[in-house]
């Protein structure tokens, strides 16, 4: 919670005691009460655990294989994978005598809970055999298909991970029916929680960053429309059974993934061409697993000992396969899609789905197919209609793209590609965001232009006029560079190892657009000059290389001194750039409490709390802040780095700013001291509140762990 406005606009003045009681009461949906100075709050209830950090991946605890330790020979387990599909068990009969698309299901829904907006989701941790996603109704069954893998994971113990198992056995399955595939990426490491899936919901915690005041009309930046679904209901829009309704569901959904039309609509039809779905009665499945873990999702249909399964089984609430041939993988349900005459009819698990007639003149349709309304709306859009009629016509088309864009699906979440292990491993792909090699550098190789760096940290004319002004009149620029190798190396995220400085995409756009970034082309600007003004015959590093080093020059110069050797190696990508694939990359600017957005900005970047409230810490240029609409910032003298932040934070009463338009406070009696919400919230927040005590009270300790987290994270981005 903030200090309110009165009608007449003028600032209320709250003690930091008081704001901080109201703030947590706020968070937690609690009544404020005696909130006076002293008063301790009640315990904030989706604030209280910190996930274990585990650099590589800062998303929870991790198995024993953590990522380093030796992988399974993947064709070893491909041979075990392709036994076990025609090995049906009388505990859950194979459909048609064969588990792959049952397996590729499995595959698509581990995989389909990423999202683009914050990276969460993916099947790198295999969260689908943990609640939430276990119990999600989209889910329904798929334990069942675990447990017919369950044999080969003990086979092959630590070496293979759950999450490689499972897109692996979807990868071979397509392969087993005749489908296309690009390559597998493998290294996968498994969670041994759900903790990392909370935020997809539903929970608490997923209200706080991403509300959906109505489950099944969900928008970015949660993934799906209908939370406990994938992506949409496949009965249209809030189940309403009109294909149109579903039309803007299905581009949204898939768009919140990073997938283009095209992608969408080879990945829905190529996965449709096998299998069927499983509506054999309307009374359902069952109790899930979080209402009964001992037996989930027995069924009911039916009776004896095939109560529930084979042909009694419910899993979506609709019967039936898209072709005649579902355990070959083929162009088929694009041709059945145009072929016939589709009407709409409640199948025998209650629900609306489609099925065909012949057109005038036409071809009888075969007997039992069936189309969902999502399937029909492909043919209710320009854009996917003329994907439909090209994948109908050109098997080779569909082969290409389906292929790319089950690679894509698969392996997302799995970051760059030389994460990938085995020895089937695609070239980098676009959505890889692949960057060319980079050098082989050693730290003195970066001697020089650091030494040109020093010459222009006190030069105005360097940025145009751009510079930060000290107390003494004096220009300075290390702020500056600080504040650009932070905006840099903060777009980072170890949810899906995406982002980070290397590539310098803040010289490019979109990135260099972004609103946050505004007026840092000057100091990209200076830097690009000094690179030009090297000794053509010597070393001249990357943009990238340059911008991170400006900034631990600049640090150097203020005061951190345990700063290590130089890393370098970075590369610089070159513009214009793919939208469809960078433009998807946005600031994750959607989360208003300031409490809850410090906190979800830790988890995603891979940050401890420690970590994480050392580096707000960090030089703040207030020439940038003004840029952004601020009034300045915390202090001008930029010269002397110390723990002043944290000492103004907990030493002073602040008051919201005259200045409108921004979340911004300033001192009282101390007109050119300011801080935004998202400082202050650092001491509402009784999880980061010690941390901040702590770094007012050690200024070496505060000035320690500045420098091992910068250290820490501006290296994340680089290969090992």
């Amino acid at each position: 919670m903030r200090p309110t406005r009165s009608a007449s606009g003028a600032a209320a003045t709250l003690t930091f005691a008081a704001t901080f009681i109201a703030a947590v009461a706020a968070v937690a949906q609690l009544p404020v009460a005696a909130a006076h100075p002293g008063a301790e709050p009640g315990p904030c209830p989706f604030l209280q655990t910190q996930p274990v950090v585990h650099h590589g991946r800062g998303l929870g605890r991790r198995s024993t294989n953590d990522g380093d330790a030796p992988f399974a020979d993947y064709g070893s387990v491909k041979e075990d994978i392709k036994t076990a599909f025609t090995d049906s068990k009388d505990f859950w009969p194979a459909d048609f005598g064969n588990y792959a698309p049952f397996m590729i299901r499995l595959a698509w829904h581990c995989s389909g809970s990423y999202r683009i907006s914050d990276g969460r989701g993916g099947c790198d941790g295999a969260r689908i055999r943990f609640d939430p996603e276990l119990s999600w109704a989209d889910n329904t069954n798929l334990d069942k298909a675990r447990h017919v893998l369950e044999p080969i994971k003990i086979k092959y113990g630590d070496t293979l991970s759950w999450g490689d198992l499972i897109v692996l056995t979807g990868t071979t399955a397509i392969e087993s029916m005749g489908g296309p595939i690009l390559g597998f990426c493998g290294g996968r490491v498994d969670d041994t929680d759900g903790g990392a899936s909370i935020k997809l919901g539903n929970s608490t915690e997923q209200e706080a960053i991403a509300p959906c005041p109505v489950n099944g009309n969900c928008s970015y930046p949660l993934g799906q429309e209908q939370i406990g679904l994938i992506y949409v209901n496949p009965e249209g829009h809030m189940a309403s059974g009109d294909p149109l309704s579903s039309v803007p569901d299905i581009r949204s959904s898939f768009g919140r993934m990073g997938m283009t039309d095209r992608q969408t609509v080879a990945l829905i039809g190529g996965g449709h061409s096998v299998g069927k779905t499983h509506g054999a009665c309307p009374t359902g499945p069952g109790p899930n697993p979080d209402e009964d873990p001992a037996n989930p999702w027995p069924g009911t249909c039916g009776s004896g000992a095939l109560m529930g399964k084979g042909n009694n089984t419910f899993t979506s609430g609709f019967e039936g396969p898209w072709t005649t041939q579902p355990t070959v993988w083929s162009n088929h349900y694009f041709i059945n899609l145009l072929s016939y005459n589709w009407t709409s009819f409640k199948g025998p698990g209650g629900h609306t789905q489609f099925r065909p007639s012949a057109f005038q003149g036409g071809p009888e349709p075969p007997a039992g197919i069936r189309m969902l309304v999502a399937d029909i709306a492909l043919l209710n859009d320009p854009s996917y209609l003329s994907l439909v009629k090209e994948y109908a016509a050109n098997a080779t088309s569909l082969e290409y793209d389906f292929a790319h864009a089950w690679y894509q699906l698969t392996s997302r979440d799995m970051g760059p590609a030389y994460r990938c292990k085995g020895n089937n491993v695609p070239p980098p792909q676009p959505f890889q965001l692949p960057l060319p090699d980079g050098p082989s550098v050693q730290p003195s190789d970066f001697d020089s232009a650091a030494e040109s760096i020093k010459g222009i940290i006190n030069n105005c004319d360097a940025l145009g006029g751009s510079s930060d002004k000290l107390p003494s009149g004096e220009e300075f620029n290390g702020a500056l560079f600080v504040t650009l190798a932070w905006q840099c190396m903060s777009t980072y995220r170890e949810t899906d190892y995406s982002g980070g400085c290397n590539g310098a995409r803040i010289a490019i756009s979109p990135e260099k657009d972004w609103a946050l970034n505004k007026g840092l082309d000057k100091p990209i600007a200076a830097l690009q000059s000094l690179r030009s003004s090297l000794p053509s015959s010597g070393f001249v590093p990357s943009l990238a290389d340059t911008i991170v080093l400006a900034a631990s020059v600049s640090l150097q110069a203020v005061g951190v001194h345990d700063l290590p050797d130089f890393k370098g190696g970075r590369v610089d990508l070159q513009g214009p750039l793919d939208l469809d694939v960078y433009g998807k990359f946005t600031p994750r600017d959607y989360i208003n409490d300031p409490v809850v957005k410090n906190r979800d900005d830790f988890e995603v970047m891979g940050l401890s709390m420690s970590e994480g409230v050392a580096l707000k810490g960090r030089p703040r240029s207030p020439a940038y802040m003004r840029g952004l609409g601020y009034s300045g910032s915390y202090t001008d003298d930029l010269t002397n780095f110390s723990n002043l932040y944290f000492k103004l934070i907990v030493e002073e009463t602040w008051t919201a700013s005259p200045n409108g338009t921004l979340d911004e406070y300033v001192a009282e009696g101390k007109p050119g001291v300011f801080m935004t919400a998202g400082d202050l919230a650092l001491y509402w927040d009784p999880e980061t509140r010690p941390w901040v005590e702590h770094f007012a009270s050690d200024n070496d300790g505060f000035l320690a762990e500045f420098a091992a987290a910068w250290t820490s994270f501006l290296t994340r981005d680089l290969a090992a």
